[in-house]
């Protein structure tokens, strides 16, 4: 069975596991990687809390909603974890040596998946893994 959260239930669930991290609580292997990716956000730490559940970032007002930002790094460490699609890890070990810093490269990662997500919904089709793979490839410059 697939794990489908709501919107209020994936935040309650950051909100949980930083709160725990806080409280030197006992964390789950999902909680630390959460933990490790807010500890490399601190302008996120403050909106975790149940007064942000409703909160909406409109993209229009140039914002960035850090629950999806959140997300979209808990994809991607996932994706890397199994090498699903077939050769992200590969990519994400070369963008980390052009980048330097892995959390720099995370973020080229996630531009690329944003776009792959951007072009399903506008097409109105599944997402396409060969969309990510290829702006990726871009990025490491394995495309002319």
């Amino acid at each position: 069975m697939l794990f489908n959260p709501s919107r209020d239930e994936a935040r309650r669930f950051f909100i949980q596991a930083w709160q725990k991290h806080q409280a030197n609580a006992p964390l789950a292997d999902i909680e630390k990687i959460i933990a490790g990716i807010l500890l490399h956000h601190p302008e996120y730490q403050p909106i975790l809390s149940e007064e942000y559940l409703d909160k909406d970032w409109p993209p229009e007002y140039g914002e960035t909603n850090p629950f999806l930002h959140i997300s979209m790094h808990l994809a991607i460490e996932e994706q890397i974890s199994i090498d699903q699609p077939a050769g992200v890890k590969a990519l994400y070990q070369q963008l980390c040596e052009r980048l330097s810093l892995e959390h720099t490269a995370l973020h080229a990662m996630m531009d690329g998946l944003g776009e792959m997500m951007w072009q399903a919904q506008r097409n109105n089709t599944p997402p396409d893994p060969e969309v990510y793979l290829e702006i990726l490839r871009f990025k490491v410059g394995q495309l002319k």
